[in-house]
């Protein structure tokens, strides 16, 4: 079973603002063993609109689209999405009243505009909204699904997971979907690809996504089964050979970011760090304190940006500067060397740009 979101709205094509609801969607359809096969943002065109919803519809089994619900003549999402199913609207007398008695309570008059909101598709069920005023819909048609959410996540969320999980739960025959990530430090995207690919093609369930990243590499193992059990069982097998050929690289399977994991294992050796940067002026140094407690092993750092910093703050020679190049594998080695005696810790790590390379990340246990 696959679905197609739509998030309706011009403001989601300027630098403004981002679509959050589709990413929120995707996970939780997924959650319930519905691939999202398209994600698409519209503007606030009729025509757009229209096309839009009859090729989602064309294509997926579920269609859910998000904002254009409101009041206001640029909110276009009800009168396109009866536009593509062929069907009219009729405004609900009932609806109406529930919109002027959610305002009243509020010690306010409904505006005329706002009737707008009581529009309903013709076999549409409608979705209440405690949250605001722009209930959504759930529409069938020749076996498709086809679901009106409203754009503010705060009242979109609600209506989905209250009023739309439970029936694409039971429509997708109650299968589940898992995924684990595994994270992967110090190879390039294709040379893990060469190396687990001969494991993983022999699967088709889990399946297998390789996203390559600053730094890192990630798998991602998504396997669809009857139960939760089941599926994290599918993964494991996969996930084994996979660890075998990856030893000392996969660094995280639950969600753990590399400082934090490299944070845990200072901490557990009860080793302490220092760092000496320069090109990346102070980055690393961020990201090694951004984990609560990590005062318990980062020591101290030195960011000395100017090649005289490098001098009177870490005594580096200037001879080894002129001889090879602030930017050289001799220099973030004395660096760190420095760093380390000064902050008199176990281990030092310098960042010095892309020519240079780290120490390993953990000597031998003293």
């Amino acid at each position: 079973m696959r679905a197609e979101i739509l998030a309706v709205g011009s403001e989601l094509l300027t630098p403004l603002r981002s679509d959050t609801n589709a990413l929120y969607l995707t996970a939780k359809l997924l959650e319930v063993g519905i691939d999202t096969g398209a994600r698409m943002t519209v503007a606030d065109d009729a025509g757009l609109l229209e096309s839009a919803f009859r090729g989602a519809l064309g294509r997926a089994e579920i269609v859910i689209s998000t904002g254009g619900l409101g009041p206001t003549e640029d909110d276009l999402t009800r009168e396109a999405a009866a536009a593509a199913l062929g069907r009219s609207l009729h405004r609900d007398p009932a609806l109406i009243e529930e919109l002027k008695a959610r305002f009243a309570r509020f010690g306010r008059v409904m505006a005329p505009v706002n009737e707008k909101q009581a529009d309903v598709i013709e076999g549409a069920m409608v979705l209440r909204n405690p949250r605001g005023t722009a209930p959504g819909q759930r529409v069938e048609a020749g076996g498709r699904l086809l679901v009106l959410l409203p754009g503010p996540p705060h009242e979109m969320a609600p209506m989905f997971e209250e009023q739309v999980l439970p029936v694409l739960r039971q429509r997708a025959g109650g299968r589940v979907v898992r995924t684990r990530i595994l994270k992967i430090a110090a190879m390039g995207e294709s040379d893990v690809e060469q190396v687990v690919a001969p494991v993983y093609k022999n699967f088709t369930n889990p399946r297998t996504t390789i996203l390559g990243g600053p730094g890192q590499v990630e798998l991602h193992l998504t396997a669809e089964a009857a139960s939760a059990e089941e599926a994290e069982a599918r993964i494991e097998e996969l996930a084994s050979p996979i660890r075998e050929r990856l030893a000392g690289r996969i660094y995280s399977e639950d969600g753990r970011e590399l400082p934090e994991v490299v944070g845990a294992l200072l901490q557990e050796r009860r080793l302490t760090l220092a760092i000496a940067e320069s090109c990346t002026g102070g980055l690393l140094s961020a990201r090694m304190t951004e984990r609560a407690g990590s005062s318990a092993y980062f020591a101290r750092s030195w960011v000395p940006y100017a090649n005289r910093a490098k001098v009177e703050d870490l005594g580096i020679d200037p001879a080894l500067i002129d001889g090879h190049g602030a930017v050289s594998e001799e220099v973030a080695r004395a660096m760190a060397k420095a760093a380390r005696e000064r902050a008199h810790a176990d281990i030092r790590a310098q960042r010095h740009g892309r020519r240079s390379r780290a120490p390993r990340a953990f000597p031998e246990r003293p």
